[in-house]
C-alpha cells in the first residue's frame, strides 16, 4: 500500500534549486532519505509534512492531495512531524509542552488529551522527567520530547528530519529502537546523513543529492551496486577513490580495483560513497 506518493516535486528558493523533479513512493514502514548537507533532504520532508508545497509536480499522502484545504486539514491531522530544529519552548515542562502541542492538534477533550500526552511521554521513556523544564534536560532528552509530540494521535504518516543528529552512541543506539517501534503499522519517513542509521532502520531508502532522486530502492540493492569495487591492500590504492586504514594495519579501498586485487563484500556506506563520486550516475530499483 502506497501512503506517500511524490511525482516530479520541483522547489526553487530564488535562484537556488533545492528539488528538481523528484519521485518518492513510500508505505508502511521506515524508509530513509540518504544524502549530504544540503542536498535536498529537509525540502522533500517539508514538502511531505505539508510545511511547503512544490513549484511543480504532484504529491498524494495518505490517498488525499495536500493542496486543497480540506484535505491537507485531514492530512495534518494524522500526521506527526519533528522538525530538525523543533522550536521548543525551554519553559515548559515536558509535559506541558506535549500538552500545548496536542491542543495545538485540536485534541480539546481534557481528560483524553492528557491520557494520550502521559501515553507518548512513557512510550518515549520520558516519564521520570515529565515534570522538569525543557531548558534542563540534555540533547538527547529533548529529541525524545520531539519524537513524543510528533506521536501524539498515533499518526499514519511520521516525518522524522535528521532524528539522531547531535545524539552520542548511547542515545542513537536508544533512539534507533523507538523509531522501529514506531514503524511498526505505519509509514515512517526519516532523513539522515549516517550510514549505519539508514541501514540499521530502513527497509528502502532514496539517496538524494543536489536535488534530485540518484538511488531508490532497498539497502541492499544499493550494497550490490557496488560488488567488485572494494578490495583490501597493505597500501593505499591509487585506483581508490578512497581508501583509509583499518584497525588491523591494511587498507580498505574503494574504486576500480587494479587486477588481482583481493576483494572483499561492499557495505552499504561503500555504495553511498561510489554513488556520490559519481552523482552524474543514477540508479533506481524496484
Amino acid at each position: 500500500m502506497i501512503t506517500v506518493r511524490v511525482q516530479s516535486a520541483t522547489k526553487a528558493f530564488g535562484r537556488t534549486t533545492a528539488l528538481d523533479g523528484v519521485d518518492l513512493t513510500a508505505g508502511p514502514g521506515v524508509t530513509g532519505l540518504l544524502g549530504p548537507n544540503g542536498a535536498g533532504k529537509t525540502t522533500l520532508l517539508r514538502i511531505i509534512a505539508t510545511v511547503l508545497a512544490p513549484d511543480r509536480g504532484e504529491v498524494t499522502l495518505l490517498g488525499r492531495d495536500p493542496s486543497g484545504p480540506g484535505d491537507r486539514t485531514w492530512i495534518r491531522q494524522r500526521l506527526g512531524y519533528l522538525p530538525q530544529d523543533a522550536g521548543f519552548h525551554r519553559g515548559f515542562t515536558v509535559f506541558e509542552f506535549i500538552d500545548y502541542v496536542a491542543i495545538l492538534k485540536e485534541m480539546t477533550d481534557r481528560r483524553a488529551r492528557h491520557d494520550e500526552v502521559r501515553r507518548v511521554i512513557a512510550l518515549t521513556g520520558l516519564t521520570p522527567v515529565s515534570g522538569k523544564r525543557i531548558r534542563a534536560l540534555s540533547g538527547g532528552m529533548r529529541r525524545r520530547v520531539g519524537l513524543a509530540q510528533a506521536l501524539l494521535g498515533r499518526p499514519g504518516l511520521l516525518v522524522l528530519d535528521e532524528p539522531t543528529v547531535g545524539l552520542d552512541p548511547e542515545q542513537r543506539l536508544r533512539f534507533r529502537e523507538m523509531i522501529s517501534q514506531a514503524g511498526e503499522g505505519r509509514t515512517v519517513i526519516l532523513s539522515s546523513h549516517q550510514t549505519e542509521d539508514v541501514t540499521a532502520l530502513c527497509t528502502r531508502i532514496a539517496v538524494i543529492h543536489q536535488g534530485r532522486a540518484r538511488f531508490t530502492g532497498t539497502p541492499s540493492e544499493l550494497t550490490a551496486t557496488a560488488e567488485g569495487r572494494v578490495w583490501t591492500d597493505s597500501e593505499r590504492s591509487p585506483a581508490a577513490i578512497t581508501a583509509w586504514r583499518t584497525g588491523d594495519g591494511t587498507y580498505r579501498n574503494v574504486g576500480d580495483p587494479p587486477a588481482g586485487a583481493e576483494l572483499i563484500p561492499p557495505t552499504l556506506e561503500d555504495a553511498y560513497l561510489l554513488l556520490m563520486a559519481a552523482p552524474e550516475r543514477e540508479v533506481s530499483s524496484s
